[in-house]
């Protein structure tokens, strides 16, 4: 408890000192875009120190997966804040209607202070630096925690930041479970939060307490639907990308795939090709990622387990030795047939390279199927008929989506990224992220004659008046 008590009073401190720093100079757009530049120069240069880090972290990642998913993102990011950051600190002009004429109005976008990021494990730079830059674009000091389950790259991003920024504009806080608790209880200005459903919520009732503006990017269960007019090798190979990117660790990875009846076995097959397709025998694994910690392949474990014992159809696409695949946390893509809701992989968010897949008779039958759920943080329609796909976005809520592929809505800058309910609340990346990290102060410039000076007792002077402009 006193080492809880005393981890909580050296957090407030470095909040405390943070804030006092940003009151005596808040970022104007030439420290912001200074700071901004240097931070990009300093990573780019440090990719590979970058990779590295991540592969001693999970054991082995795919170097070319680090490089697309915590590289080229962080540098993307970074490119489209420098090239709208000047516009979107501009003040926009809002028209105020005849009646208050000649008065003028305007929204300003202000920093709010010292913003905080919680960011985890699965792409544990990605979801570090681009909160972080995007709170730096607004005008923002950042304190970040990054994941204990990546040290290597935690540490990576404390020298990287340390390097960058001065320890009162930008700081880094390690530590366990305990430490993100306390975290996440401090009075920040906005708190950026990605991880779990279960722990977010612990996170929102820590930030009530201070009443803490939020954004929880969390997960849950991401379907994919396959209408009948899609081709299914089309469909496998975007399922493939999307499930077993970095061994499916992906908080908008295809969590289950829906597909119309008759065709469940051929999407099978079409996805046992994939997986040869693109890593062979697995004799050399050094494209596919590993799972990050043995906590989590024997969670991932006890999935298939449960499967089996309920009789249901588990499928591993490819044979790895048992006693390798314990040693390197090396999980065979795998795929679990007519699963029911009680079975557990359809009740937990999979996080890992298992692809559930039930058939359906209708599409209305897909469409409850999802409705019936949590909304997803991610949802995927495949069809070539407009009118399909309408139906699906029509009659569905989820956080984002892509048509006829997989994660792709995640990397483009102008979309707002971020989920609803269960799946989160808020959004960042680009102009969503800047105006979310910033209070949009609504302004009204008053003339030195107005007709609003008009409107005060005796009301039966200006009756007339009251009564136009009421019209």
């Amino acid at each position: 408890m006193e080492q809880t008590t005393d981890t909580a009073a050296a957090l407030a401190q470095t909040l405390k000192q943070m804030r006092q720093a940003w009151m005596q100079q808040r970022p104007d757009y030439h420290q912001r875009r200074d700071d901004l530049r240097r931070l990009r120069a300093a990573f780019k240069g440090r990719i590979g120190q970058m990779a590295d880090a991540i592969a001693t972290d999970f054991g082995h990642r795919s170097r070319h997966e680090s490089v697309i998913a915590d590289g080229m993102t962080v540098t993307g990011e970074i490119d489209h804040l420098l090239s709208h950051l000047r516009g979107w600190m501009k003040p926009e002009r809002v028209g105020v209607g005849w009646r208050f004429w000649p008065a003028r109005a305007q929204i300003r976008a202000l920093p709010v202070g010292v913003v905080g990021v919680i960011s985890p494990w699965n792409y544990p730079v990605n979801l570090a630096l681009v909160p972080l830059a995007t709170a730096i674009a607004a005008g923002n000091h950042v304190l970040l925690k990054p994941s204990e389950h990546t040290p290597a790259t935690s540490a990576f991003l404390q020298q990287l930041l340390a390097d960058v920024f001065p320890a009162e504009r930008v700081s880094v806080v390690q530590g366990d479970a305990s430490v993100a608790s306390a975290f996440s209880a401090l009075p920040f200005d906005h708190l950026v939060f990605t991880g779990s459903t279960a722990v977010g919520r612990k996170v929102m009732a820590a930030a009530a307490q201070h009443l803490t503006p939020l954004t929880l990017e969390l997960g849950g269960k991401s379907p994919a639907v396959i209408a009948p007019d899609y081709p299914v090798e089309g469909a496998a190979a975007r399922l493939a990308t999307g499930k077993w990117f970095n061994a499916g660790q992906t908080c908008i990875a295809p969590d289950y795939a829906l597909i119309d009846e008759g065709r469940i076995d051929a999407l099978v097959q079409a996805l046992r090709e994939q997986v040869g397709a693109r890593y062979g025998n697995f004799d050399d694994a050094s494209d596919y990622s590993r799972i990050i910690n043995d906590a989590q392949f024997n969670r991932l474990k006890g999935y298939v387990s449960d499967a089996r014992a309920r009789g249901l159809r588990v499928i591993e696409l490819a044979q790895i030795d048992g006693e390798r695949s314990r040693r390197e946390r090396l999980f065979p893509p795998t795929v679990i047939l007519e699963p029911g809701d009680d079975a557990t992989v359809m009740q937990d968010e999979i996080f890992g390279p298992i692809l559930p897949i039930r058939s359906y008779r209708t599409l209305d039958d897909a469409i409850a199927t999802i409705n019936g759920r949590d909304r997803p943080l991610a949802l995927y329609p495949f069809s070539h008929d407009r009118a399909t796909v309408e139906k699906i976005l029509g009659q569905t809520v989820s956080g984002g989506v892509t048509v006829n592929d997989t994660l792709l809505h995640f990397a483009i800058n102008g979309l707002p990224f971020g989920g609803i309910g269960a799946s989160g609340m808020g959004a960042y990346h680009g102009r969503a992220g800047f105006d979310a990290m910033s209070k949009r102060l609504p302004v009204l410039w008053q003339t030195r004659k107005a007709g609003s000076d008009l409107l005060r007792p005796p009301y039966n002077r200006v009756a007339r008046f009251i009564d136009f402009i009421s019209r």
